[in-house]
């Protein structure tokens, strides 16, 4: 570990075989083993990153820009460790707050209230914790008179109020947030992005990856650009945006 660094992404590499879901059937078994499409298998697979080698510092708040599909979001799936990558390593050093899929983990058969305790309790939250922030978490996501209803019943807007609530009741050293600001109505999105400020101010290490150029030109101190998973810049959030935009012709 160099001194002060919070993530190191070392030769990070992601490979996705496109087929895997056809060969559960057990006709397209038969069909791809009696035509032998190696051919077309190896096509098949698709590297989502390539390569990729950076490191974050304490208390760094580093943007992420690319086209669709660029990578962007697997790549913070394997810094957050819900995936693991084909090639390489990532090393972080402190507690992490993975704000990708907001409300993944909820069962949408249980009402707000008890999807709360389950999901912290699969953040790693105590009971104890959840008792003591429970006002907290219910004020901040303005869902009082909801809290005993099923949460198949909310909109996706309101889930996601729900679930960053949830997440964001203790300040991690790491926070991964991946388009969770253009979540909820407008009022809420600036509580969300004041809440991420906070953090900020507060030393968390943050990667955040948006499509909103101007929420990336406010809060981040670097930027990171991929494209077909592959790094194309690394630098100071100006210059690699101005990149970014002349490649993408919208300059």
């Amino acid at each position: 570990m160099e001194k002060n660094n919070m993530i190191e992404v070392k030769n990070v590499s992601m490979r996705f075989n496109l087929g895997v879901e056809k060969n559960f059937s057990l006709k397209q078994f038969f069909v791809d083993f009696f035509s032998f499409k190696k051919k077309k298998k190896k096509k098949e697979e698709f590297w989502a990153l390539k390569n990729l080698n950076f490191d974050v510092k304490s208390g760094e708040v580093v943007g992420f820009v690319g086209s669709n599909g660029a990578g962007k979001s697997t790549l913070l799936k394997i810094v957050a460790g819900v995936m693991k990558p084909t090639k390489g390593t990532v090393n972080s050093y402190g507690n992490i707050c993975p704000m990708i899929e907001l409300g993944a983990g909820f069962d949408p058969d249980l009402t707000a209230r008890e999807n709360i305790y389950l999901n912290g309790a699969v953040m790693g939250y105590s009971e104890e914790l959840l008792n003591r922030k429970f006002q907290e978490i219910v004020d901040f996501s303005e869902l009082h008179d909801f809290l005993d209803v099923p949460v198949k019943n909310f909109s996706s807007g309101m889930v996601a109020r729900l679930a960053f609530s949830v997440a964001t009741i203790v300040e991690p050293e790491i926070l991964i947030v991946d388009e969770i600001l253009s979540v909820g109505d407008i009022a809420f999105q600036a509580k969300s992005e004041e809440k991420m400020l906070s953090m900020i101010r507060g030393g968390t290490t943050v990667l955040y990856v948006s499509h909103s150029i101007e929420s990336i030109k406010k809060l981040c101190d670097r930027v990171v650009w991929i494209e077909h998973g592959e790094v194309q810049m690394i630098g100071k959030t100006e210059t690699v945006i101005e990149k970014y935009l002349e490649f993408m012709g919208v300059k």
